[in-house]
């Protein structure tokens, strides 16, 4: 997905928020704006939306030296939603389809972003997650997820956020763990799951875990380390969680399945569904199942 010019307003917003949640110094949020501005100034539209956040943390990073902001926010998601853990696990094994159940969490979990967001509520997860359970989502879309999970040889599941990952981990207790590589960032970005997360919520005892060496709120193959890109080419189904992975990955031409929720009028544009909406889509460069 390229940059469209309403992102611009996004970007300078993202800049002031983080700054100011990191550190109270006005003249740091000065100096970060200017130069994120600076760089919108030469921006190529043709590269995704999240090849300029990354930009926006090296910078936060370079002025303020804080290398995680987010790490505090992270480990109290995972923990959250850790304690919910056994409730949610509970709906998924008395569902009359616990397949599409767990799916359904699995979108539930992308509410946790804050990307788009400066805070989350327990009851507005809560929320999200009785509206995924009810809400409409595609018996096609998820009839072929299904075959495209069990027909795959190798699957590479990209995680989004911290917390988001203890949903994810509802839907891979149910999928052929033997033939998943689950991926995390390489380095911190805003709340994004890195391996420390992962470690947290248990996925290594369910599926084999890599971090992709980037510190892109998404994945730009060519951006990340050899190590992933061998991995992504070798996969015959990649599984996309989130805003930040669509946004890098819209172009690609590979079986690829997004899961998320619609928080961004522009990627509602482009992906074709309303903010609030849940995803379940393949991508749009495949030509079937």
């Amino acid at each position: 997905m390229k940059t469209y010019i309403d992102c611009i307003p996004c970007f300078l917003e993202q800049a002031l928020k983080v700054s100011r949640f990191v550190c109270d110094d006005e003249q740091v949020h000065e100096q970060v704006l200017r130069d994120v501005i600076q760089a919108c100034l030469g921006w190529d539209y043709h590269h995704p939306p999240p090849v300029m956040g990354r930009c926006i943390h090296q910078t936060i990073r370079r002025f303020t030296g804080v290398e995680d902001p987010y790490r505090e926010i992270k480990d109290r998601f995972n923990q959250l939603v850790l304690k919910d853990y056994p409730r949610l696990k509970k709906i998924v094994r008395d569902a009359a389809d616990p397949w599409a159940t767990a799916v359904r969490l699995a979108i539930a979990g992308n509410i946790i972003d804050f990307a788009v967001r400066t805070e989350l509520t327990e009851e507005k997860i809560h929320q999200t997650i009785d509206e995924c359970l009810r809400g409409p989502l595609s018996a096609k879309q998820l009839q072929d997820f299904r075959r495209a999970v069990d027909q795959a040889q190798r699957i590479l599941y990209l995680g989004d956020n911290a917390g988001e990952i203890v949903f994810d981990r509802l839907l891979l207790e149910l999928m052929p763990r033997e033939k998943i590589t689950f991926v995390v960032r390489g380095a911190p970005v805003i709340n994004d799951a890195t391996l420390i997360d992962a470690q947290t919520v248990g996925l290594p005892d369910l599926v084999e875990v890599i971090d992709n060496g980037s510190d892109i709120a998404g994945t730009v193959p060519e951006m990340c380390s050899g190590e992933f890109g061998r991995r992504f080419e070798e996969s015959d189904l990649i599984i996309s969680k989130g805003q930040g992975n669509y946004e890098t990955l819209s172009e690609e031409n590979k079986l690829i399945f997004y899961l998320l929720k619609v928080k961004c009028p522009v990627i509602a544009r482009d992906i074709g569904y309303a903010t609030g909406s849940m995803v379940l889509q393949a991508n749009r460069a495949w030509q079937g199942v």
